[in-house]
């Protein structure tokens, strides 16, 4: 009964952090990373698709994304949605090619970064933190309904607190490492 807990706790904590890892990638910094187009969706015939399923998306040099799409008559619809994800790219077409020069990021736009990437590790925290705090009521009920002892409950208490210290330093770690990226070009 307590390694379930302990299991789906630990599990519902990674998928904290790995939300806060994609988040965190999406923000655009002074160098060309694929990983900003992830959250782009493409109207390709009257459905949303993900941009990655229509076009590849290349880095050549480190100020430029080059994406190859795949169907020739989808290159506007995923010209238009790389300028309504407001990304600050703008799309130069070439046949199948979508051209995305990076420009730099001015002083004021990397603070505006920064701020924005703390609020989304902030955000993955307070999710860990709420997975803590489920999982800790699930341990006093089991206590309360005597299938867990008082020893056991304790235990499965701090292993929680070991699991949520864990993963916030490893959001913090996140942060930490985009904030470097941002500050850094």
């Amino acid at each position: 009964m307590l390694n379930d807990v302990l299991k789906d706790t630990e599990n519902r904590m990674k998928k904290s952090v790995d939300s806060a890892h994609q988040d965190l990638a999406a923000i655009r910094t002074g160098r060309a990373n694929p990983a900003i187009l992830d959250s782009i969706k493409v109207d390709y015939y009257g459905s949303l698709i993900p941009l990655r399923q229509i076009a590849n998306v290349a880095t050549p040099d480190p100020r430029l994304l080059v994406v190859q799409v795949f169907d020739k008559h989808a290159v506007a619809a995923v010209d238009k949605a790389i300028k309504a994800a407001d990304l600050g790219l703008n799309p130069q077409a070439d046949g199948n090619l979508l051209r995305l020069p990076i420009p730099s990021l001015t002083e004021e736009r990397r603070r505006e970064l920064v701020k924005f990437a703390h609020k989304i590790a902030e955000e993955g925290k307070v999710a860990v933190r709420n997975v803590r705090r489920d999982a800790n009521d699930m341990l006093k009920e089991l206590e309360k309904e005597h299938e867990i002892s008082e020893d056991q409950s304790h235990d499965g208490l701090e292993s929680i607190q070991k699991l949520t210290d864990k993963f916030i330093q490893e959001i913090d770690n996140l942060f930490k490492k985009k904030e470097k990226d941002i500050l850094d070009e």
